[in-house]
């Protein structure tokens, strides 16, 4: 078994009691392998471990990759998106995690042929920091986002703080799972994704209710190379 693949056996494990302790079952969780700054072998080799879902947080970075796997691999944008790359990232990503605006949401919907799945970032914890719609801002963008044909919203993403204690985490990663059914009772829609979890908080994430959870380092370790040094 080699090094990634095991870590992918050891991740998916953790994954898998956390549900049960949350009673829930692991194949409501999808793992999304996060690949910034790895290169191609690495990547090859979580898809060859199983992993189809594979994310990337910057959209310029994600261009080689896909085109080498786009047969082998669903690609996910993690990352904040400019609204100026909307148009490339609408025609690489089946899946984008980080809309935080309805300008954004305008621009993607001007792009795909077919309408593209996003997820609204919330700024849960409000760190200034970060990207997000803030949450009592979070049924507005819903409800202007829905008038748009190319765009359909399938859930919520957010950023837990950093810290060393992943027990940190768990009241913003609460937090946005009542958002969400709290937004979707008053809009009437369904919201079946939540996006929340990394590499160090995954396993509370699953326990909150995590149907997405990004991982990078504890499968491919800290990345090591420039991006640009990648074949």
């Amino acid at each position: 078994m080699s090094e990634i693949a095991g870590a992918v056996v050891s991740v998916r494990a953790r994954v898998a009691a956390a549900a049960e302790r949350a009673g829930r079952r692991p194949e409501e969780i999808t793992l999304v392998a996060v690949t910034k700054g790895v290169e191609m072998g690495r990547i090859r080799d979580v898809v060859a471990a199983g992993v189809i879902d594979v994310g990337e947080s910057r959209v310029q970075e994600a261009v080689e990759k896909v085109a080498a796997l786009r047969a082998g691999a669903r690609w996910h944008l993690v990352g904040h998106l400019q609204r100026n790359k909307a148009g490339l990232a609408a025609g690489l990503f089946s899946v984008i995690h980080s809309v935080d605006s309805v300008g954004l949401a305008e621009a993607l919907s001007r792009h795909p042929p077919q309408p593209v799945d996003v997820l609204v970032q919330v700024n849960v914890a409000r760190e200034p920091q970060k990207f997000g719609v803030p949450p009592d801002g979070l049924a507005a963008v819903l409800r202007r986002t829905a008038l748009l044909p190319k765009v359909r919203v399938v859930g919520l993403m957010t950023m837990a703080p950093q810290h060393p204690d992943p027990e940190h985490a768990r009241p913003v990663f609460r937090r946005l799972r009542t958002l969400r059914d709290e937004v979707a009772k008053v809009l009437g829609t369904a919201l079946p994704h939540l996006s929340m979890g990394m590499s160090d908080d995954f396993e509370v994430a699953v326990e909150e209710g995590a149907t997405l959870i990004r991982v990078g380092r504890a499968i491919f370790g800290p990345a090591t190379r420039n991006p640009r040094e990648m074949s």
